[in-house]
């Protein structure tokens, strides 16, 4: 008999990306090899040492090392469902697996919830297995404080022991909500495409659930007698996701019957399709809409569609050192209308001290 059905759909999710990364790091030992025949001896770069070692691996016919891929886990159902599908799978595609949890320290026994979680995912074989406390700061509030300081330590970590890729637990529910907080911010159709299945720097992060539900890895984690630790902070009304996991998506449900989950998850792809499609155009319209000095001509500007026009201004605005994070649809809103609704205005302000504005049928953004 085989395993459960939850089981065994979580085990072919982290399986398809587990061979994807697999792919990906044969397909990089063989580039390497082959730049290494070409290097020069003596250059001393890092990149240089990396091919050399490659060529004489395969010259030698000695194995180089496996990927090491390491699963973030919080103790929460969702990522200890995923811990335990790559400590099944890992070992069956050759590849090393480790796990790594984050202590946030926002609760009491938060240190000794980490350490339990070690103990767990050293249980199920992992190894490296780590614990990393983290201070969270306040800026932009508590939710995206918290997320900031989890990424920086999850890229540390990942650094530090040279992993290939980080697997994160987000289910389809996540995935769901991520798109309607995307919508309720206004903030246009990338907002909408919520978490990319391949993410950061690289392509550290890999998201194997985005097409499982919530269940499915619950489920998986109750047939295999896997201990999970409930937060508290994702049914505690003061944060807006645990409101709208809570209250809203139900509601909705209730109003629009069964499938929304599904539909917005869907909707999360289709717009990230588009999205990207965008993007590449805005990057190749970039160039033509520059006179000789790298300018923006507004002229030109104003040809290109407003969905194109307005990446191409984002892009400006964060090449001159406005954050991403603080630049929303309507600071560009206000600089789109420089080009479009030009009526003689004066200096748009926007964050990170940048300013934008009309001098001569030229924009130019800059810092202020």
């Amino acid at each position: 008999m085989g395993p459960h059905p939850a089981v065994a759909a979580i085990r072919l999710a982290v399986r398809r990306v587990l061979h994807d990364i697999l792919t990906e790091h044969h397909r990089t030992l063989t580039d390497d090899t082959t730049a290494g025949t070409g290097t020069k001896a003596g250059t001393g770069t890092a990149a240089g040492l990396r091919t050399t070692a490659a060529a004489t691996a395969t010259a030698t016919h000695e194995r180089p090392p496996a990927p090491l891929v390491l699963v973030a886990c919080s103790g929460g159902a969702d990522s200890m469902a995923l811990a335990s599908a790559l400590a099944f799978e890992a070992p069956r595609l050759g590849i090393r697996a480790g796990g790594v949890t984050v202590d946030h320290g926002l609760q009491p026994g938060s240190g000794l919830r980490a350490d339990e979680v070690t103990l767990r995912l050293r249980d199920l074989g992992l190894e490296p297995v780590e614990a990393v406390a983290v201070t969270v700061g306040r800026e932009g509030g508590p939710e995206a404080a918290a997320r900031d300081a989890r990424y920086a330590a999850l890229d540390a970590t990942a650094e530090r022991h040279g992993a290939a890729a980080v697997l994160l637990g987000h289910t389809r529910d996540d995935q769901a909500e991520t798109v309607l907080l995307g919508l309720a911010r206004g903030s246009g159709i990338r907002s909408l495409s919520g978490m990319a299945a391949v993410s950061g720097a690289d392509g550290r992060y890999r998201r194997p659930f985005l097409e499982l539900d919530r269940q499915t890895a619950r489920k998986a984690c109750m047939v295999q007698s896997l201990p999970v630790w409930d937060d508290p902070h994702n049914a505690d009304p003061a944060y807006t996701r645990s409101r709208l996991r809570h209250e809203g998506l139900p509601a909705l449900e209730k109003a629009l019957g069964k499938g929304v989950v599904e539909a917005l998850a869907r909707t999360a792809q289709l717009s990230r399709d588009d999205a990207d499609a965008l993007d590449s155009w805005a990057r190749q319209a970039d160039a033509s809409v520059r006179d000789a000095a790298g300018r923006l001509e507004c002229a030109k500007l104003y040809a290109l569609p407003p969905a194109v026009r307005r990446r191409i201004l984002r892009r400006a605005a964060i090449d001159a050192g406005a954050p991403a994070g603080s630049l929303f649809a309507r600071h560009i809103e206000e600089v789109d209308r420089l080009i479009t609704g030009w009526r003689g205005q004066g200096v748009i302000n926007l964050p990170g001290k940048v300013v934008a504005q009309r001098q001569g049928g030229r924009l130019v953004i800059r810092q202020g």
